[in-house]
């Protein structure tokens, strides 16, 4: 079974690597999230995340962040190896449940052609 925590090496931390990953890597689109992918060299998968005070209050933004960690906590596996990815809230998202969430993103990484 795979470990289902969210560790350090599994997140994006450094503003360096943030922009490096916007300027390099492929850009995708949902309704509610972008995505952004960029292979990194250290074989994890990461996660980075970008709410900005468009979308909402700090409620809002803190229950987008907490809903995109768990996915991934949950589903590493639909993450591809060995890359780095930021999801992007977009602005005036409506108010979105968990089940919601998970759905779209779900959706998403499971086309063959997005990432």
């Amino acid at each position: 079974m795979e470990e289902q925590s969210y560790r350090k090496l599994e997140r994006i931390t450094n503003h360096s690597r943030y922009r490096i990953i916007y300027q390099q890597g492929v850009w995708r689109s949902s309704q509610h999230f972008t995505i952004i992918a960029c292979s990194n060299f250290q074989g994890a998968r990461r996660l980075g995340l970008t709410v900005t005070k468009k979308v909402g209050n700090a409620v809002k933004r803190n229950r987008i962040k907490r809903l995109i960690r768990e996915f991934f906590r949950l589903n590493k596996s639909l993450f591809p190896a060995g890359h780095d990815v930021v999801i992007i809230a977009k602005k005036n998202m409506p108010p979105l449940t968990y089940l919601e969430a998970c759905k779209e993103l779900t959706e998403f990484f499971t086309q063959k052609n997005n990432i």
